[in-house]
């Protein structure tokens, strides 16, 4: 066994040896469907810490010639597929993680001539007397090799994309990467040699106009993960069951990793964070702490029209229309708000609805990275807002509406190059970012259907919660007393039927003329 040419398993054994170690051999089942057949080229693309490289290690564990892996799949979900034992331990693997190709003091050149030499010197162990002694290209070696011992592989690459992430600027080692790659997977030479291609990172194969560099691939994306949505993240049974093995609170477990939604699957998790939430034994943004806040807060600063507030839109609870289409799929290649958004949608701070074409903010612990690079920031007003929500709900549960009311016009007045309000729809949204804080005690339900209506905003107390439930009613250019009588006419406390504690009635007005809020707050008595 090799480093790089059929490494063995023990990458894959070790994660399922893990304390915790869900079943995804399910993926399996597509790659022996597709092996040597035109659909063999795969590109899947997925956040950091999204499960890749365990994905890459139970490919070259399963199909990795010199070691049996029976033991390690025998009880998990590929075991009842007909392909089974056809495939296992069947063809020569070589396993690549282009990271691993860096050195200290390297250029991006030395990487790539790194890649070829070091794959080819262990090529050379395997098939010795083969090679000429100068082959210094892989494709070329590969080649020779199906030629003379009708040789055969699985290449998986993870990774893939570490040239375009950290040599952003370097345009002519990114085409010569490129060359290698078409070299390895395009063209009738490769037809022959490569039985399977996976290769995988956090963006889609780069693109050079509307043209992908690699377009024998099929990709599977945040944007469109196809067919291979459950095995983007955790599923929400496969939650459910963690939850109820290990004794974890699955309401949290969802409000902090759930949100990631695609059309043939619609509760995706963050499966580093659910380990990690249970291996600690506590909800937390274990996620964005790998990295520094910088790279999120330099993104959401880039100087597009309109960027600025349809990030603030997002961080009190809004969605946004993006195009995808026009994005290279590189880190340099930013011409509008629509690219930035749609890099964030690859990088995980970002969910996407394929089929309204919208992007919003997914879970408790992205919508916390994004609170920290704002903090970060020059967004003094916006980090303002959420640094004081807290004392506006505490002014609130005092049912002191002259502060109440001041508060909200603070955060309105501070953010007017951001928010613009012309009827109570958009006024909801000044009031979410106002109560920025309030998703620690609260449920926030918008358009909540009640008795004789929809309220406008309700918090509905956590189950640990000891705060009282608040219903919202919002009104532009009437008043306060209005907005509470609409909440008793319409009985919009049936909508929290079940709900024992507490309720407080608040009614906000919003003069445009007088750019006044007007507050008013009493207490439902049953």
């Amino acid at each position: 066994m090799g480093i790089y040419v059929n490494p063995g398993n023990e990458g894959f054994r070790m994660a399922v040896n893990s304390k915790i170690y869900v079943d995804k051999t399910g993926l399996l089942e597509y790659t022996n469907d597709v092996i040597g057949t035109e659909q063999r080229c795969i590109c899947v693309s997925r956040p950091r810490r999204f499960g890749k490289s365990i994905a890459a290690e139970m490919l070259a564990a399963y199909y990795g010639k010199g070691c049996n892996s029976k033991d390690l799949f025998q009880n998990y979900r590929i075991a009842e597929s007909e392909s089974y034992e056809e495939h296992m331990n069947h063809y020569n693997v070589i396993r690549l993680d282009i990271t691993d190709f860096r050195r200290y003091g390297d250029n991006s050149v030395d990487i790539l001539r790194r890649i070829n030499k070091e794959v080819i010197e262990e090529l050379n162990k395997i098939y010795p007397g083969i090679l000429k002694e100068d082959e210094n290209d892989l494709r070329n070696a590969l080649a020779q090799l199906n030629e003379s011992k009708e040789a055969v592989f699985v290449i998986i690459i993870d990774e893939w994309d570490a040239i375009f992430r950290e040599y952003k600027n370097d345009i002519a080692t990114q085409k010569e990467y490129l060359e290698l790659l078409r070299g390895l997977f395009k063209g009738a030479a490769s037809k022959r040699f490569v039985k399977l291609a996976y290769i995988t990172g956090i963006l889609p194969v780069k693109k050079y106009g509307t043209e992908s560099a690699l377009n024998n691939f099929y990709e599977f994306t945040m944007i469109n993960p196809k067919s291979l949505s459950k095995y983007v993240g955790f599923t929400e049974e496969e939650v459910r069951n963690l939850c109820q093995k290990y004794d974890m609170d699955y309401e949290e477990m969802e409000r902090w990793y759930d949100g990631y939604s695609f059309s043939c699957m619609k509760h995706i998790y963050n499966p580093n964070s659910v380990v990690q939430a249970i291996m600690m034994r506590d909800y937390d943004n274990y996620w964005s702490k790998t990295e520094t806040y910088e790279s999120l807060k330099d993104y959401i600063s880039m100087n597009f029209n309109g960027l600025k507030d349809t990030v603030v839109g997002m961080l009190a609870g809004e969605r946004s229309k993006v195009n995808t289409d026009s994005f290279e799929n590189d880190m340099a290649s930013f011409k509008s708000k629509d690219d930035v958004l749609t890099v964030l949608i690859h990088l995980g701070y970002l969910a996407y609805d394929k089929d309204k074409r919208e992007a919003y903010i997914p879970n408790e612990e992205v919508r916390s990275a994004f609170s920290g690079a704002i903090q970060k920031s020059e967004w003094y007003p916006v980090a303002r807002a959420i640094q004081e929500s807290e004392l506006l709900l505490e002014a609130t549960w005092r049912m002191d509406c002259e502060a109440v009311s001041k508060g909200i016009r603070e955060v309105h007045m501070s953010n007017t190059s951001i928010l613009t309000y012309n009827d109570e729809n958009a006024l909801s949204c000044v009031i979410t970012l106002a109560y920025y804080n309030a998703v620690n005690d609260y449920t926030l339900i918008r358009e909540m259907p009640t008795g004789k209506g929809y309220a406008d905003i309700v918090f509905l107390p956590r189950r640990y919660s000891d705060k009282p439930a608040m219903i919202v009613e919002l009104k532009y250019g009437k008043s306060a007393g209005e907005a509470i009588e609409q909440i008793r006419n319409r009985e919009y406390v049936k909508g929290i039927e079940g709900y024992e504690g507490k309720v407080l009635l608040v009614g906000v007005n919003y003069d445009r003329e007088r750019k006044e809020y007007e507050c008013l707050i009493e207490e439902w008595v049953r």
